[in-house]
Parts: structure tokens; C-alpha cells; sequence
């Protein structure tokens, strides 16, 4: 069965899109919010449902995607992630479901952006929210843009499913649905000083009271369903409005992760992001006259948005993919009006941007995901921490008994390990000042601060080696029981002896 050549381009940028998302998934270690939602994930699994957190701000929905994905092929970070792979790609093709609204060329010029975008394959393959809600943004974008055009009851359920998805996924949701309705108010009084190419009134609608009250029920019962922890607990209901009295608290004051106004724009966009950089100066092209409604529509909700995140202080670097969309839209319509024009040095200006910014996901994705010199890692895992890790697993790999080995992790800040090591039914976590009864135990991860408080209690032989979490944290010092650990290291020596350090040395 041949497949039309038509189909070709779209078969080629989904699978650009699933192979630079998908490949060398599990080369970078869990980072600290992966683990935090995998933590989530276990918790779920101990208690049967979801317990909202209003602090926690996020959604439900997503720990409901990683719980099924875990659920169904095991614990490890493969699994996480491959529902974000899975999300972002889908997303990449619904942009390509523009053409009907923008034109063949410019959706699948937009697609392709996407689809090679720096910050959406290396958040594509996070197992964080800000993917799923990238998708529930541009899928209310495209019912918008097919009530106004078509008015169909399809559009009427997808806006309603983007509305609920954003509902589940992000307390940011406000921020985006605000701007949808502003934008709409622009465009409106824009319309009345400069016209539009497509200039017609919206379509009459061919949806009944009867489909928005079934849209209005559906949506409700999902809300509930999910913040409600599936029916089992009615009292995280209240989640939906108090979480904004802490998120509204974060957003003032940053809480460590404040950044200056134009954060979004340098480092992040002019560094990695060079066609949405593009997309963002045509912004000012699209107010002029005879330009498609859609896109005008997308460079206000757009700019405002970028503009709304840049007054919060509270900044995360993965927040980009939620504000450079539009502008992939922008650069799109601009390309292919380009291409009708000159379409030979317009074909070589857009060649040579993509593969520029496929060049920049290769280096960052493959080569520097944990380099905290790139301004999209941030609060990563380093490497490092396979010093604990592989030997630990091999062990259990060996024996299933060595799964119930005693371990202590005394540092404050230590996710993504409660996760990792969540097999392990004796490991106990000891922030701040805590520390266990007995310090002696069959591995330890202690913090830099704390070493000399540990040693002075420890009676039993180690080995031990630096072993740096993050790179914002000091290195902590990792001990493996030499009683336990021998068979692994057949040719080192203990380098911690009954209560005293001594100096490292491997025989030959």
C-alpha cells in the first residue's frame, strides 16, 4: 500500500520530531523534578490514588500519564519519559493540522521548528508537565481557530478538552487562557484600523446548548475525578484555589530561581531558540494589513504571554516551550510568504536556520545534558551519580536479597534518590539536621558539612569516593560497606578503616 506523496513531508517532520526526542532516551540521569515525580508515582502505587497538594501547584493529570507508563513497563526512567517523547511528537503533528487555517507550507514550516526546537526535544524528553501543557495550549489555539472558521461540534470538544487539560496539568493555565481572551480583544479592535486578509465574520455555529452542556459536564467530571485522587479523596478539591495563595507567594518572591525580566529572551531564546527569535521579531510585521487572522491572533496571545512570564520573578528554564510556540506559527507564515516571493534565497535562509538549530539540539541533547554552562540545564543530576547506583543495582542484580540492604542518604537536598532507589525497603533520608541511630549502615551518601558528625560514629570499613549530586550543591561523600561491596572491588582497599580515614590506594 503506497502511501501518498502528500503524507511524505508529515511522515518525515513527526518522525524527525520522534527519533531526535526518542534516541539516547536513559544517557541523562534523572533530574531532581523527575525524581520528585516519580516519588509521586510511588506514592500513588503505596496509596491508590493521588493526593493534590495545593503547594505542590502542578496539576494531577501528568503523575496519572507516569503512573499508567510505570505501571505497565516497570521503574525506570525510560518509562517516565517515553509518555513526554510520546506527547511532544503528537504535538508536533498537531501543528502540522494548522494547514487548514495558515497553509500547507507555513504549518509545515512551523512543524519543523518544533520539531528541532532546542527547548522542546530537551524538554520533550523530561518527565515534567510542560510538554503536556504546550499540547493543551495549541490544541485550544486550533479549536479556536475551527469554531471561528468551521463552528463544528469537533471544535467545540477540543476546546473543551484543551480547557480541562491545561485545568489538570498547570496552575499557569490562568496566565494562558487570560491572553487567549485578551489577544481576542486586540484582534477585534485591530481589525477596525487594519484589515486582515481574511476578513470574513465567524462562521454560524453548528453546535447546540445541548453538546456545550455535555462539553460543561464532561469537563467537570474529569476536574473531579482527577484532583479528587479518582473519588478518594474529596477533601484535595480545595487544591484548585489554594494553590494559588503559595503560587502567587513563589511568583513575588522567586524562592531561589528569580531571574531578571528578560531571562526568557537572553540567555534562553536568543541562544538557543533562533527561529522563534525570528518568529518574535515578525511581530510587528503582523499588525500591518492583509495578514492572515490566525497569525495575528497567535503574535498578540504570544507577546503577551512572553510578557506576563517576564514580570514573574519566579523563572524556570522549561517554561520556554510554553511561550516560544506562537512564535514558531509567526515564522512559519513569514517563511512562506518569503518562499513565494524568492524561493530559492528563502529556501536557503530556512535551511540554514533549521539546521543550525538542529545542530544546537544535537550538542545540547547528546553531548552537554548535564553541562550547567548551558543555560537549559538546570538543578540536573550529574554522572556522578552512577558511583552509587551501579554498584548498588548490580548487587541486587546478583541477589534479589540485597534489595533490603540498610542505607542512609544524609543530605538536605537529595532527589531524585528516594526515587532510584525506591526498590530498596531500607533506606532511610535524613535532611537538614536529622541523622539515623546508628550511623554505620551498608552505604552512606553524606553531605559535605556533616562528613567529620558521621565518621566520628562510624566502626565499621568503607570505601569511599567524592560524589558531587548537583552541580549547586556542595560534593557529599559516598561510603559502600567493604563488607558488603568486597566482590565489586576485588583489588581496592577499604580507604576508611574502623573510625579513621586513610589514604586511598589501589594494588597493582
Amino acid at each position: 500500500m503506497s502511501i501518498p506523496k502528500n503524507r511524505w513531508p508529515t511522515l518525515l517532520i513527526v518522525g524527525l520530531a520522534l527519533v531526535l526526542r526518542l534516541l539516547w532516551l536513559g544517557i541523562k540521569p534523572p533530574h531532581f523534578d523527575e525524581g520528585v515525580n516519580g516519588w509521586f508515582v510511588d506514592q500513588m502505587t503505596k496509596n491508590g490514588y493521588f493526593h493534590y497538594d495545593p503547594t505542590n501547584y502542578h496539576g494531577p493529570l501528568h503523575f496519572y500519564i507516569l503512573f499508567l507508563a510505570q505501571t505497565l513497563f516497570g521503574r525506570h526512567i525510560w518509562t517516565l519519559r517515553m509518555p513526554i517523547v510520546l506527547i511532544s511528537s503528537a504535538t508536533v503533528y498537531l501543528v502540522l493540522n494548522f494547514d487548514r487555517f495558515i497553509g500547507t507550507r507555513a504549518s509545515r514550516i512551523a512543524a519543523l521548528a518544533m520539531a528541532v526546537s532546542p527547548g522542546a526535544v530537551f524538554y520533550g524528553r523530561y518527565a515534567i508537565h510542560e510538554s503536556e501543557l504546550v499540547l493543551f495550549l495549541i490544541l485550544a489555539a486550533w479549536a479556536i481557530a475551527g469554531l471561528w472558521k468551521f463552528g463544528t461540534k469537533q471544535y467545540l470538544w477540543a476546546l473543551s478538552l484543551a480547557l480541562t487539560g491545561m485545568i489538570l496539568t498547570k496552575e499557569t493555565y490562568v496566565i494562558h487562557v487570560t491572553a487567549f481572551v485578551l489577544s481576542a480583544v486586540c484582534v477585534y479592535v485591530l481589525e477596525k484600523l487594519s484589515h486582515s486578509s481574511s476578513a470574513e465574520p465567524m462562521t454560524q455555529q453548528q453546535w447546540t446548548k445541548r453538546d456545550l452542556a455535555c462539553c460543561f459536564i464532561a469537563a467537570i467530571a474529569l476536574i473531579v475525578f482527577f484532583y479528587s485522587g479518582n473519588l478518594l479523596d474529596f477533601k484535595s478539591l480545595k487544591g484548585l484555589y489554594q494553590c494559588y495563595v503559595a503560587w502567587f507567594h513563589t511568583g513575588e518572591k522567586g524562592n531561589g530561581h528569580e531571574k531578571v525580566w528578560y531571562y526568557w529572551i537572553w540567555p534562553l531564546i536568543v541562544r538557543y531558540e533562533w527561529v522563534a527569535l525570528i518568529g518574535l521579531a515578525g511581530v510587528l510585521y503582523n499588525l500591518l494589513p492583509n495578514k492572515n487572522r490566525l497569525i495575528r491572533y497567535l503574535a498578540i496571545y504570544g507577546t503577551g504571554t512572553l510578557t506576563a512570564y517576564s514580570i514573574v520573578h519566579y523563572k524556570t528554564p522549561w517554561c520556554i516551550i510554553s511561550l516560544l510556540w506562537p512564535f514558531f506559527f509567526v515564522f512559519g507564515d513569514l517563511a512562506a510568504r518569503l518562499i513565494e516571493r524568492v524561493p530559492q534565497t528563502a529556501t536557503l535562509i530556512c535551511a540554514t536556520l533549521f539546521g543550525a538549530n538542529a545542530g544546537l539540539t544535537i550538542w545540547l541533547n547528546y553531548y552537554h545534558y548535564t553541562d550547567e554552562r548551558e543555560p537549559y540545564v538546570y538543578v540536573q543530576t550529574l554522572p556522578d551519580l552512577a558511583k552509587l547506583t551501579k554498584p548498588l543495582l548490580q548487587l541486587a542484580k546478583d541477589n534479589p536479597e540485597n534489595y533490603h540492604l540498610d542505607g542512609h542518604i544524609i543530605v538536605a537536598s537529595y532527589h531524585p534518590l528516594p526515587w532510584l532507589l525506591g526498590d530498596f525497603d531500607h533506606v532511610g533520608y535524613y535532611g537538614e539536621d536529622l541523622k539515623p541511630s546508628k550511623c554505620d549502615a551498608d552505604f552512606l551518601l553524606v553531605q559535605k558539612s556533616r562528613i567529620d558528625e558521621v565518621e566520628h560514629e562510624l566502626k565499621e570499613d568503607y570505601f569511599t569516593e567524592e560524589l558531587q549530586l548537583r552541580a549547586s550543591q556542595d560534593p557529599s561523600k559516598l561510603y559502600l560497606n567493604a563488607r558488603r561491596f568486597q566482590a565489586l572491588f576485588p583489588n581496592r582497599q577499604p580507604n576508611f578503616t574502623h573510625g579513621e580515614a586513610v589514604s586511598y590506594a589501589v594494588p597493582k
